[in-house]
């Protein structure tokens, strides 16, 4: 049999992970940072604890966003990212999930971005396998969104 190769249809979404000191104004920073380099944050998370806040980010533009935090000293970690479609939230979630079930893929986290300026309802999930999950949504019907997609 041959070797076949699925390539990505394009680059998977980023989330930064930054670990905030908890105090007023850390995010708010952050994101006046991020602005002044005309990079939006479309997609945020944040989890909270008394002495730090972990903030997950998602940003219309991954490598000045890099570019930013390594010439500020900002640590922070990444990871690939998979964002779908949800036309009608309540159903398609439940299809999302059932569908990941089936295919036997472990879903770590997941949380709503920014609506996409054309209006659709967008998810970003951290699955075990990005483009093992990206292919069983897009073949299940789901509009699977890129980079490339984000960039506003």
């Amino acid at each position: 049999m041959p070797n076949i190769e699925i390539k990505p249809e394009g680059t998977h979404p980023i989330q930064f992970s930054v670990m905030l000191k908890n105090r007023a104004g850390a995010l708010s920073s952050l994101v006046r940072l991020l602005r002044s380099a005309n990079i939006e944050v479309i997609g945020l998370s944040v989890q909270d604890s008394r002495d730090a806040a972990m903030a997950r980010i998602v940003v219309s533009d991954s490598d000045a966003t890099i570019t930013i935090f390594r010439e500020k000293g900002i640590p922070h970690t990444t990871s690939e990212l998979v964002v779908i479609e949800l036309k009608e939230a309540g159903r398609d979630l439940a299809q999302v999930l059932d569908v990941l079930r089936s295919a036997e893929t472990n879903l770590d986290f997941a949380y709503s971005l920014m609506p996409h300026p054309k209006g659709a309802s967008l998810m970003a999930m951290h699955l075990e396998d990005t483009q093992f999950g990206a292919s069983v949504l897009a073949r299940a019907g789901f509009k699977v969104y890129y980079e490339e997609d984000l960039i506003r």
